[in-house]
């Protein structure tokens, strides 16, 4: 049996979205909240996945030292690269891909997770990136075929 976790970790971050076309074409930001859901087969001897205290050192340390208060830019978008490298002081982080939230979502998942629960018995099975109150995108891992998919939901409010 798997047995599963949350933490979740809050970080502000700019961005554009490369080729948009609309306003989130424009540099701009979000107050973002990350859930991380890790899970594990075992427990330790206290009976835990892993320790909450760890998973938040771990999942904000990595966050604090790449994305927070960082500008999260597409490594094809070079006009956001080189106006950013003419304002000092400033933090980018470059992706592979444009910087939606299903990206961030999928990058976590399989390029930071590995990295921040390296050596801790756990692993991370689906992250999920509220860009707002309304918005969320997740990615998660199939248990079946260890195959990533991402999903975007807007939130249903009641009023």
């Amino acid at each position: 049996m798997s047995l599963t976790i949350m933490r979740r970790i809050k970080f502000c971050a700019g961005h554009r979205l490369f080729g948009h076309g609309g306003k989130c074409e424009h540099f701009h930001g979000h107050n973002y909240v990350c859930d991380f859901f890790v899970s594990s087969d075992t427990q330790d001897a206290v009976g835990r996945v892993i320790d909450f205290s760890d998973l938040k050192t771990r999942c904000k340390g990595w966050l604090d030292e790449h994305w927070d208060h960082s500008f999260l830019i597409c490594q094809d978008d070079h006009n956001a690269i080189n106006a950013l490298k003419m304002v000092t002081p400033s933090r980018m982080f470059i992706l592979p891909y444009n910087p939606t939230a299903e990206n961030m979502a999928k990058y976590l998942l399989e390029e930071a997770c590995p990295v921040i629960l390296a050596g801790s018995g756990a692993q991370a099975t689906r992250v999920r990136i509220w860009e707002t109150d309304e918005s969320y995108a997740e990615a998660s891992v199939d248990p079946q075929s260890g195959t990533i998919s991402s999903i975007y939901q807007e939130a249903i409010s009641g009023d």
